[in-house]
């Protein structure tokens, strides 16, 4: 009798279970989806209901809450991109897989669409003309682009170095990503928000441009936000990384 209840009481160690293809791939995109729906629609109105009495605090504080509380919220479901630029980033750390990164594209141009698309429907017809349906208007001549490509990049390398630095490299992440990546689109919009709009993110770019049907100087809000992440992707992997993300180069 002694035998049965031996292998009963035996410890049986089970390997973990690989997560469900849903959770590993659709799961992440419908994050992905609407967490750039939330933060395109928040941002578009807060610039659209703009009355023009606080500068750029307004749309500053909307656009750095909004993306904040959305990272913070649907993160661990994503890694809380909501920006084709900062998936790009962290793919070339391997935050993210190269398989996966289309279908992120796609899914924040989506979410981008739509979170415009509910700012068209729910902000006064007059306010949405007027401010072009919240697309980037900030450069109105061809002069104006050299200056306005530099602040992109210079921007985005800004909020991407604080994103792969926060989320990914293991050596300075934090729990503090969220907060920190929400102030660091605020301070970014508040200091170059009058150079180029301090986009940052071809979705936020590209839902409005869409729905307003304005793409004046629109290739500035992908190249821009593109080459940062492809310096700040060298700058880690070549230079400040941590030992794990540097060894990727071997």
């Amino acid at each position: 009798m002694a035998g049965p209840c031996l292998v009963l009481d035996m410890e049986v160690t089970q390997k973990p279970s690989r997560p469900h293809w849903y959770e590993q791939h659709v799961q992440p995109c419908l994050a992905e989806l609407l967490g750039t729906a939330l933060f395109i629609f928040m941002g578009c109105l807060a610039v659209l209901e703009d009355s023009g009495d606080t500068g750029r605090l307004q749309p500053a504080l909307a656009h750095g809450l909004a993306l904040g509380v959305t990272v913070a919220v649907l993160g661990d479901i994503s890694g809380g991109h909501f920006n084709p630029a900062v998936s790009l980033g962290v793919c070339l750390l391997r935050g993210l897989h190269m398989t996966m990164l289309i279908p992120y594209w796609l899914s924040q141009l989506c979410g981008g669409m739509i979170g415009a698309g509910l700012a068209k429907a729910v902000a006064p017809s007059e306010r949405f003309r007027n401010a072009s349906g919240g697309a980037l208007g900030a450069i109105t001549a061809d002069e104006q682009v050299p200056a306005a490509l530099v602040a992109e990049i210079v921007l985005s390398s800004f909020l991407l170095l604080v994103v792969c630095m926060g989320t990914i490299n293991g050596r300075t992440r934090t729990p503090l990503a969220p907060m920190c990546i929400g102030l660091a689109v605020t301070v970014a919009v508040l200091a170059g928000g009058g150079v180029s709009g301090a986009c940052m993110n071809p979705a936020r770019a590209f839902g409005p441009a869409i729905v307003a049907n304005y793409w004046d100087y629109h290739w500035v809000y992908w190249a821009g936000p593109m080459v940062a992440a492809l310096l700040v992707g060298a700058l880690l992997r070549l230079l400040i990384g941590d030992q794990a993300t540097r060894l990727f180069l071997k």
